[in-house]
């Protein structure tokens, strides 16, 4: 089974956790770093022949050309992260399609190619953003990765539908690919990465992706950031303590882990998945509808 192997590529600094504290007019002062982190993540993939979607924050797009060259060169999708890093449910639609439009020619200038492809910062498409879904079929894109089935104090619709599955919004249908949860005491809890993989042992991982693929028949879809590679990134004194110990979390053991998840299971992009589960569908063509929002 082909799983999806999805990387949002932002900096350290431009985390949501710490957005209160760094303001984006300053995001050019500090130190970068999400060059040599993606770079890391590359060759890791390169090493246990992991091919992804790498969703590219559209700002990092801008100023680091080179970087998104790279990787559709190395041969992996690649999707908007959004512009500005902004929460969706923060923005009204008109400012949420600005941002997408921004990102989204930012990429396809480089890549020469069409944008399909959408995760929200911090998985911000909520109850009260959806509005967002119908946005981004009218845009051309048609996948969509934002929508986490769990109770979360930034993000999550808890009763969302588990596993990836097609939306029907009122411009069309859309396919969505949730962060993978399994169910434990009656609750959808994640297991498909970010700091959850930082905190617990990578057995705990495979195990619950493991489970979800043998017991729910659905392919899982993993999640990593650049900077989680990186135990040697400045430490700011941004954002709350609780973000400050989100960010921070086991660093120094993520890409060993990393090997280890890879080593277990089949990673491809989200078209890779979604087209094994589903069948021999043409993303670049309409969709028919399935599900509705």
């Amino acid at each position: 089974m082909i799983n999806a192997f999805t990387v949002d590529v932002e900096d350290y600094y431009q985390v949501s956790g710490f957005e209160t504290s760094i303001d984006r007019n300053s995001w050019e002062g500090f130190e970068s770093r999400v060059v040599a982190n993606t770079q890391r993540l590359l060759d890791l993939m390169d090493r246990c022949n992991v091919h992804g979607t790498f969703f590219v924050l559209g700002w990092v797009a801008d100023h680091h050309t080179s970087l998104v060259e790279e990787i559709h060169q190395r041969g992996h999708e690649i999707g908007s992260h959004s512009y500005w890093h902004r929460l969706v449910y923060r923005q009204t639609p008109t400012e949420f399609r600005e941002d997408l439009r921004r990102s989204r020619d930012a990429i396809e200038d480089i890549v020469g190619k069409p944008v399909i492809a959408y995760r929200a910062p911090s998985f911000s498409i909520t109850q009260e953003s959806l509005w967002a879904l119908e946005i981004l079929v009218e845009e051309g894109f048609q996948m969509d990765s934002s929508v986490f089935p769990i109770h979360h104090d930034r993000y999550g619709i808890p009763d969302a539908q588990r596993g990836p599955h097609r939306l029907q919004t009122p411009s069309g249908p859309i396919w969505e690919f949730p962060p993978t949860v399994t169910r434990l005491a009656g609750v959808n809890f994640p297991v498909g990465g970010g700091g959850y993989f930082r905190l617990f042992p990578v057995a705990w991982t495979n195990h619950w992706l493991r489970h979800v693929q043998e017991h729910e028949h659905d392919p899982v879809m993993f999640y990593v950031h650049p900077w989680e590679v990186d135990a040697d990134q400045p430490r700011l004194r941004a954002g709350g303590s609780m973000a400050r110990f989100r960010h921070y979390i086991n660093l120094s053991q993520t890409e060993r882990k990393l090997g280890r998840l890879m080593d277990k299971f089949s990673f491809g992009s989200l078209s890779d998945a979604l087209k094994e589960h589903f069948g021999d569908l043409e993303l670049s063509h309409p969709m028919e509808p399935s599900h509705a929002v």
